[in-house]
């Protein structure tokens, strides 16, 4: 997902942040939060990380601001996981 430095990234669903650094080569600063024991979401390449480990999240906080670390250029990797396997994001998120 494209934007600009600094936008808003947030949280898609209520849930518990369980990862929150950059000690996964290649996503650089990324926020994992799952949601319940089915889904986790994960928000990479983020410039500033505003939660921590452990910290209850709600739908639609901002979470982190987008940036380019780890990337060739500001973006936001975001992936939906169902049972540990990516799925598409549409398929189980809320129509805009």
């Amino acid at each position: 997902l494209g934007g600009a430095a600094g936008d808003p990234v947030l949280a898609a669903a209520d849930g518990r942040v369980v990862y929150a650094g950059a000690g996964l080569r290649g996503y650089g600063n990324l926020i994992i939060v799952k949601h319940n024991n089915t889904y986790l979401t994960a928000y990479a390449h983020n410039q500033a990380l505003l939660v921590k480990e452990d910290q209850a999240v709600r739908k639609g906080q901002k979470i982190a601001e987008m940036g380019a670390v780890d990337a060739d250029a500001v973006v936001l990797h975001f992936e939906v996981r169902k049972d540990g396997k990516p799925v598409d994001p549409l398929g189980v998120l809320p129509a805009r």
